[in-house]
C-alpha cells in the first residue's frame, strides 16, 4: 500500500495541510487541489489511486467531480462534508462514493479509511478461496480483475459494490444482515451509517435487476437483511 498516490480535493487550507501530513507519514504520495476545477485538471492528467473529496468547493464541488469520474472511473472516492443531514451522505454515496467522514474529524481516522478503502480494493487481498470466477446466470465476476459482466456487458461499479456483489454472489441464497454487510464490505471504519447499505443495495439493483422496482435476484428479506437468488433461467 506505501507508494499509492491520494488527491486530496479541500479549499481549506488548514485541513488539506494537516491530511496530507498525515498521509505522508503515513507513506502515501499526496496532491492537493484547493478547488474544483483544479481538481479536475490534475484529473484529466491522471486518475490516483484514491480521492480524499469535500463536497462543498469553489468552482465545482464534490457531487459534479463525484458523478464525472463515474462515467471514467471505479477509483475509490471517500467523501469529506461539513453537511450533518443525512440527505447529503446518501447523495454523495448514490453518486458512487465509496464512504464519507463528517467534519471534524480525525486525521488518523481519515487515514484508517484510507487503508481500509484501498485494502478492499487491493488484488493483493483476495484470499484463494474467493479467487475463482463467480458465474451466477448471464451474470460474471472476476475477483481478480475486480469485473463483472451482465449479458457480455462489462458493470460499471464502485468498490464497495464490487465487493457486496462478489459477497452475494458467492453465497448464493444466504442471508446477511446490515450489520453483517457493514462488517465484511466496509470492515475497519469504526462507524458507518447503516443506511449506507440500503444505498448500495439500491445502487447495485439498478445495475443488474431488469426491474429493480421489483428485484427478482438481489431480495429484501423483511426484517432480516437480504440475499441474492441466482438467475437460473438465463
Amino acid at each position: 500500500m506505501k507508494g499509492k498516490t491520494i488527491l486530496i480535493v479541500e479549499d481549506e487550507p488548514n485541513i488539506a495541510e494537516v491530511v496530507s501530513l498525515y498521509l505522508e507519514r503515513a507513506d502515501f504520495k499526496v496532491r492537493v487541489a484547493r478547488d474544483g476545477l483544479a481538481a479536475m485538471t490534475i484529473l484529466e492528467e491522471r486518475i490516483p489511486d484514491l480521492i480524499v473529496l469535500d463536497i462543498m468547493l469553489p468552482e465545482l464541488d464534490g457531487f459534479a467531480i463525484t458523478r464525472w469520474l463515474r462515467e471514467r472511473s471505479n477509483v475509490p472516492i471517500i467523501m469529506l462534508t461539513a453537511r450533518r443531514d443525512e440527505i447529503d451522505r446518501i447523495s454523495g454515496l448514490e453518486l458512487g462514493a465509496d464512504d464519507y467522514v463528517v467534519k471534524p474529524f480525525s486525521p488518523q481516522e481519515l487515514v484508517s479509511r484510507v487503508r481500509a478503502v484501498l485494502r478492499r480494493t487491493s488484488q493483493a487481498e483476495i484470499q484463494p478461496q474467493d479467487a475463482q470466477p463467480v458465474t451466477a446466470g448471464n451474470l460474471t465476476i472476476e475477483p481478480l480483475s475486480r469485473t463483472a459482466t451482465l449479458q457480455g456487458e462489462t458493470l460499471t461499479l464502485t468498490a464497495k459494490e464490487f465487493d457486496m456483489l462478489h459477497l452475494f454472489a458467492s453465497r448464493p441464497q444466504q442471508v446477511f444482515t446490515r450489520d453483517q454487510l457493514l462488517d465484511r464490505v466496509w470492515g475497519e471504519v469504526e462507524y458507518i451509517d447503516p443506511s449506507t447499505v440500503t444505498v448500495h443495495v439500491r445502487r447495485l439493483r439498478e445495475k443488474i435487476e431488469e426491474d429493480p422496482s421489483s428485484p427478482t435476484r438481489l431480495i429484501t428479506v423483511w426484517g432480516v437483511g437480504y440475499k441474492f437468488v441466482p438467475d437460473t433461467k438465463s
